[in-house]
């Protein structure tokens, strides 16, 4: 009876002894007002925007020059400390989930923009800086930063280098790979490092695109260098309705194979529709089994010419409405309710879990009728709004957190949607990254010698493993539990996912 009691004393008194440690070391390198360690201050660290997992860290670093960054990771590094850095918080897949015997790093306070170059249509900025802050600080020079995801008015760059982000208008101008030059910061022993550079290559092996997307496991980003492009001219957008959702995805698929490559290409179903116009009112059919959002944008003549396209298409594939946006202001209301998916799912349901899966467009149609029948088999409702353009899916599956069984349907509902994506020829993620979210469905994407490729490149960096251990590469030993835990639910149901 005692012995569970005496080992949890245990451990605590070591973590208190741990943490004593770590403050003392830190407390050199920081002044007492940018190190937290008491519960009530560190608490508000515990999750990011996947808030059905949770952990207190031991301690919170606030450094506020370069210089402190560099020593907090050296302190660290000698002690054999863990340490997760951290942006906004806003990512969706817990890769800024704290870890209990180690450090977060709030990177909050590197938020200048230290040049916008408008000749070089670039601009230099530290890793905190908002994603949206970057095209207001360009738009006195008809400039603007090109990748927009939805939560863009409080996501940060730094973040969005992390998880290689997306946004609406990723389809035609890419992801943040594409529109990042440069990257700066510091390896887990505090050594200076570089990706890219301020030309549009960089010699020797293609590092920049190795740290876009790595989740801050290879160094910790400080600055960043961007590409800015010319504001379009002008912007329009097709709302396009559709009484089946078959025909909506071969619509998408129909759009782009007619040679029209939109500015952004999205695609919602019924339930999302209904949610996000009850909180913004954006004018969608609410009797629509599925509207999509086509945006073109360029010179007048280039849109008007584009826009005739795809009404064209839209309407030869089964469009039984097309409003087209006559003003900015219309325009801007269309993408409203896109923009505040989220935030609406949140006023119809205690909590939600998106997934951040990819498919090739053609099989649209078929993973939404696939996610309609895992809703009637873990009785849990899901609303779909996604980058139809380029087969990034979006679920919000819906649940109460604190119900432990429903969490627990609500995570076999997501690695069902996970894996019947890489069935159908995709990946589990798009552009919301691993985190802690997707490990287990790594094990079915990738075959143990891919993960371990994987991690041979992560020790390249970080040798002792200290940056954001335990997350996105599972061990083989998870992928084994995993494998077992599959063949004893029966769940290893697609001729094409490997057996372990």
């Amino acid at each position: 009876m005692n012995a569970p009691l005496n080992l949890g004393s245990q451990d605590a008194l070591a973590r208190a002894a741990l943490q004593a440690q770590v403050v003392q070391a830190l407390g050199r390198d920081l002044p007492p007002h940018a190190l937290l360690y008491q519960a009530e201050d560190t608490t508000p660290y515990e999750c990011d925007g996947l808030t059905a997992y949770r952990q207190r860290p031991l301690v919170v670093a606030l450094p506020e020059t370069e210089a402190q960054v560099q020593a907090v990771l050296r302190s660290c590094h000698a002690l054999g400390v863990p340490v997760v850095a951290r942006g906004a918080g806003t990512g969706l897949s817990g890769g800024a989930m704290p870890h209990a015997q180690g450090v977060t790093l709030s990177l909050a306070k590197f938020n200048k923009i230290l040049k916008v170059d408008p000749l070089a249509r670039t601009a230099r900025v530290q890793c905190g800086v908002r994603n949206l802050a970057i095209s207001e600080a360009a738009a006195p020079h008809g400039l603007y930063y090109a990748p927009d995801p939805s939560s863009q008015i409080a996501c940060t760059i730094g973040g969005n280098v992390a998880e290689n982000s997306g946004g609406v208008h990723c389809l035609k101008y890419g992801l943040t790979l594409h529109n990042v030059l440069q990257v700066r910061g510091f390896t887990a022993q505090g050594e200076p490092i570089t990706f890219g550079s301020q030309a549009l290559d960089a010699p020797g092996y293609d590092l920049l695109s190795l740290a876009v997307g790595s989740e801050g496991m290879l160094a910790v980003t400080l600055e960043v260098l961007v590409k800015l492009v010319p504001k379009p001219q002008l912007a329009r957008c097709i709302m396009a309705s559709f009484d089946d959702v078959r025909k909506a995805g071969d619509a998408v698929a129909a759009v782009i194979a007619a040679g029209i490559i939109p500015a952004g290409l999205e695609m919602m179903d019924k339930p999302m529709t209904a949610a996000v116009e009850a909180f913004v009112h954006a004018g969608y059919d609410l009797n629509a089994a599925a509207i999509l959002l086509c945006e073109s944008d360029g010179t007048p003549e280039e849109v008007e010419e584009e826009i005739a396209r795809m009404s064209a298409v839209l309407s030869r594939h089964g469009a039984t409405a097309i409003a087209v946006s006559q003003s900015e202001a219309e325009r801007l209301r269309f993408w409203s309710g896109r923009k505040n998916a989220f935030p609406a799912s949140g006023r119809i349901s205690p909590d939600y879990m998106c997934m951040d899966s990819t498919i090739p467009r053609k099989r649209l149609a078929d993973i939404l009728l696939a996610i309609a029948e895992m809703e009637k088999k873990y009785q849990l409702r899901c609303a779909n709004v996604f980058h139809a353009g380029d087969g990034n899916l979006h679920p919000l599956i819906l649940f109460d957190a604190n119900d432990a069984d429903q969490l627990r349907r609500c995570e076999l509902f997501g690695a069902d949607i996970l894996e019947t994506s890489v069935a159908m020829g995709g990946t589990v993620t798009g552009e919301h990254g691993v985190g802690v979210e997707k490990l287990n469905s790594m094990c079915v994407q990738f075959s143990a010698a891919e993960n371990a490729q994987m991690f041979a490149v992560k020790r390249a960096f970080d040798p002792q493993g200290l940056l954001n251990p335990g997350k996105v590469i599972p061990t083989l030993q998870r992928c084994a539990e995993y494998g077992k835990e599959l063949v004893r639910g029966g769940k290893l149901k697609h001729p094409d996912l490997p057996r372990f």
